[in-house]
């Protein structure tokens, strides 16, 4: 049996490169975060991706459903991360008032607490690791690549648009 070829050919020398800078960049750089929102604050990257998203939705509430998007999740995965950061008492789970079968994530006093207290050293290590390695001028071309790549991700992915 023949190895299978990709459709449109292996990736040539260029984007082997752009990838695999790409891949070991966000392994890094989420690793790099995680470590430091647990050591500091006790939260963990996806905590914190949470709180970031409903601090920022009208009322600071948004459905399993829409937070999922949101936050490129599946619904299943949002689920149950939401019930152990609601145990947590960092957000509040509610059936929707307008339909019962739905729930609602809300930001829980307690979480919007941990969001604050969070946020200075989490933007610190942001200026340190990230943009103190980005030359001011290729900041607009490499936020206009990260923007069509991430605009190709929602038309060609499968989890519903944010």
């Amino acid at each position: 049996m023949t190895a299978k070829r990709p459709a449109r050919g292996w990736l040539d020398r260029d984007e082997q490169r752009t990838w695999l800078a790409y891949i070991r960049l966000q392994l890094r750089l989420s690793y790099e975060i995680n470590r430091q929102l647990q050591a500091d604050h006790d939260l963990s990257l996806p905590d914190y991706d949470v709180l970031t998203a409903l601090s920022v939705a009208p009322a600071s509430c948004l459905t399993v459903t829409a937070l999922a998007a949101q936050i490129g999740w599946e619904r299943s995965r949002l689920s149950h991360h939401a019930k152990r950061m609601a145990q947590r008492g960092l957000v509040s789970l509610d059936p929707a008032l307008n339909d019962r079968r739905v729930t609602e994530v809300s930001l829980a006093p307690a979480g919007r607490h941990a969001l604050e207290a969070a946020a200075p050293g989490h933007v610190d290590l942001i200026h340190d690791l990230f943009f103190d390695g980005l030359p001011a001028d290729l900041r607009a071309p490499f936020s206009a690549a990260l923007e069509h790549i991430y605009d190709n991700v929602l038309a060609r992915g499968t989890l519903p648009r944010p």
